[in-house]
């Protein structure tokens, strides 16, 4: 019989030893909460500022569009100045030549002027 309460006793005891109260799981649960929590609101946190610089980078991507588009106008009204330059200097070389080849002509003309003179 002492045997039997003996062991009654003992396993009773293990049993009542491994079984977890609400206030004890309350305890470990709860700082666990809090942190999940708080990474929670980081999260949220981050998730918004990535959002932010998703727009952000789109706006840059526009402004990177811009930029590629006025150099490309950029280099069209260089590509521009450079024929009209190059066609003015072109006409300001004819110019001067028909200038000078006017003033030849004027001075054979003064010249041939002045042999009739002479004669």
């Amino acid at each position: 019989m002492k045997k039997i309460i003996l062991l009654v006793l003992s396993l009773s005891f293990l049993l009542s030893t491994g079984c977890a109260t609400r206030e004890y799981v309350k305890q470990q649960v709860d700082p666990l909460i809090d942190r999940i929590s708080h990474l929670e609101a980081r999260v949220t946190a981050l998730e918004s500022k990535v959002n932010a610089l998703e727009g952000k980078i789109a706006d840059v991507e526009a402004a990177k569009q811009s930029a590629r588009e006025a150099k490309s106008m950029a280099q069209d009204a260089m590509r521009i100045a450079r024929e009209c330059c190059d066609r003015d200097q072109a006409a300001s070389r004819r110019a001067e030549d028909a200038a000078r080849r006017a003033e030849d002509a004027a001075k054979k003309c003064v010249k041939a002027f002045e042999l009739r003179q002479k004669k």
